[in-house]
């Protein structure tokens, strides 16, 4: 090895034992990030109720959709309905739809009763359809 490269492996070993290298370097640390109060911090949503209807195993989710043609069509044909009525609301547009055996589950919030009247009479009016259980929520404001 030649005197160069052996001090230069000296240096570096003498660095990593003793941990007292020159740690200047050309680019600056960072700026430490800025703190907030806890009154500018907004809380997290909170769905824990929510979320424990739904793990009940007698509640509908999305998960019990039927993979069958037949419910496939009618969910989609009820979706449709409520997607071409431009006076629901995006609550009433994103609401559950779930067919299974013909027997279609509606859940989530609406704005409205007359929101949550229409999209049954509109799921009841789909061919296929044997029964209806409403379970959509009036959002109160």
């Amino acid at each position: 090895m030649n005197l160069k490269l052996l001090t230069m492996y000296s240096t570096l070993g003498a660095c990593i034992f003793v941990g007292a290298c020159d740690t200047r370097s050309e680019t600056p640390a960072p700026a430490p990030a800025p703190t907030r109060s806890p009154e500018t911090v907004a809380p997290a949503p909170d769905n824990t109720e929510v979320n424990k209807v739904d793990s009940k195993s007698a509640t509908k989710t999305p998960m019990d959709q039927s993979n069958s043609k037949a419910d496939i069509d009618i969910t989609a044909s009820i979706r449709r309905a409520i997607m071409e009525d431009k006076a629901m609301s995006i609550n009433a547009q994103n609401c559950k739809i779930i067919t299974e055996d013909g027997v279609t589950t509606l859940r989530g919030p609406v704005n409205s009763q007359a929101e949550k009247d229409s999209i049954e009479a509109k799921a009841k009016a789909v061919a296929g359809v044997t029964r209806v259980d409403n379970q959509l929520e009036v959002k109160t404001k």
